[in-house]
């Protein structure tokens, strides 16, 4: 028994910000800021960056392609995205830190697919910028109210911004847009406010997490935005054992994203 005790603390050692603590799945996502290193996908979606426009995004943002030491270091303190992206000298991978059978095919570490001789293949980008303006946060109460940059003002242009909720297992989280006012484009392809039921922008996971990200490009600003979040309990599913009335008659509509 002492061993296996052992054995479980050093392997939660190892997986870092991964795993269950207090009835929630942690992510060490929004360490990315620590380290200075970012995933990047086109504005079109995903694998659509030949290498020169991988750089260009970096470089538009006042960064550049990451290097492999730079993204191994980002994933030594729990960067961790299922996507193959550009880095520098036109190498192409993805960093690892817990082993799944869907991604990084069951190992840990920088699945490296080496430098691309053809810079025409289309993968993501991995950016480096230290200094790149900051904003975002985690969220881990049961409700909170959260806003764009400088809120009642205009945000600013080239703002990257990540906002991570995550509650109890087995609730759900409830999203209120109380002002809601950026940039116009008919394509989203300018200023636009994505959500994923997940820890990052590519996979989703379970009800009890989710993520926001904000990108502005480099002209014409608004008035942004301010989010209430609440969480609910999970509904009782017939035959359960529950009383379904315990959870009171109020209608609302679970999706792929939570509940909004």
């Amino acid at each position: 028994m002492i061993a296996l005790l052992f054995l479980s603390a050093l392997l939660w050692d190892q997986a870092g910000a991964w795993g269950f603590k207090d009835g929630v799945l942690h992510n060490s996502i929004w360490l990315e800021r620590a380290a200075g290193v970012y995933h990047r996908e086109s504005r079109s979606g995903k694998y659509r960056l030949t290498f020169a426009e991988a750089k260009a995004v970096c470089e538009y943002e006042g960064g550049h392609l990451a290097t492999f030491q730079q993204l191994e270091a980002a994933r030594r303190i729990g960067f961790h995205v299922c996507a193959a992206g550009w880095m520098a000298k036109g190498r192409v991978g993805y960093p690892i830190v817990k082993a799944g059978a869907n991604c990084g095919f069951g190992k840990t570490g920088i699945v490296d697919y080496g430098i691309r001789l053809n810079r025409s293949e289309r993968w993501d980008a991995y950016c480096y910028n230290p200094n790149g303006k900051e904003c975002g946060g985690v969220f881990t109460d049961s409700r909170h109210v959260f806003k764009s940059p400088g809120y009642p003002n205009e945000y600013e242009n080239e703002q990257i911004c990540y906002w991570h909720i995550r509650v109890r297992y087995g609730q759900r989280i409830h999203l209120q847009f109380l002002e809601f006012d950026v940039e116009e484009d008919t394509a989203c392809l300018a200023d636009f406010l994505e959500i994923y039921d997940s820890y990052d922008d590519i996979n989703g996971f379970v009800g009890n997490v989710m993520t926001l990200k904000f990108l502005t490009d480099a002209s014409v600003t608004a008035g942004g935005f301010q989010i209430r979040y609440s969480t609910l309990d999970t509904p009782a599913r017939p035959g359960d054992g529950t009383n379904a009335s315990a959870h009171g008659k109020n209608n609302f509509l679970a999706g792929k994203f939570g509940i909004m």
